[in-house]
């Protein structure tokens, strides 16, 4: 599936993120590199599976091998990070903050792709999750590596509007 076949396939009420999905796949805050694995991984983190495939399609004609490996690996260690971390963050028992993780989650030391994307995949997945304290932690993250916060919003507008069509498109099938 393509993306024009994505964007077709969503009901006239959706309209508004058919023309989201247009415009951000024309944005050019991101270079095509940080904008496709920001696609990627939260379509890889939403899972849905015609949101995925017309995604994965779009990316996999822009991204290296490489980065197409990271940006699927963000999601995947995003999807465990932000289930533990928003348990810690919401718990009202701190006790569980000082206890060590117990995770692996070496990807994210050596992702073989530039650290600042990956910091970015990792950070709209978070947003996709709803993972507060990961959001911060990526967030400052990717301020030392330089991004704007213009930068970062257009990855969380991807986010958001990969996640919504996702959600339209399995409600419709």
């Amino acid at each position: 599936m393509s993306l024009d076949a994505l964007k077709n396939d969503l009901p006239d009420y959706a309209k508004d993120l058919k023309l989201n999905l247009s415009s951000l796949a024309r944005e050019t805050d991101l270079d095509d590199q940080k904008k496709w694995g920001t696609f990627l991984a939260s379509a890889h983190a939403v899972g849905e599976p015609k949101t995925l495939a017309a995604l994965s399609a779009a990316a996999e004609e822009v991204l290296s091998p490489e980065a197409v490996a990271a940006a699927k690996a963000a999601s995947a260690i995003m999807g465990m990070n932000n289930v533990y971390y928003r348990f810690l963050h919401l718990s009202k028992n701190k006790e569980y903050g000082s206890l060590p993780a117990k995770l692996r989650m070496n990807v994210i030391a050596n992702p073989g792709v530039d650290k600042g994307d990956f910091e970015l995949w990792s950070l709209a997945v978070s947003a996709i999750n709803g993972c507060g304290l990961c959001i911060d932690s990526h967030e400052a993250e990717l301020r030392k590596h330089g991004l704007t916060a213009a930068q970062i919003q257009t990855a969380v507008r991807i986010a958001a509007t990969v996640n919504a069509v996702a959600h339209v498109v399995a409600a419709e099938n």
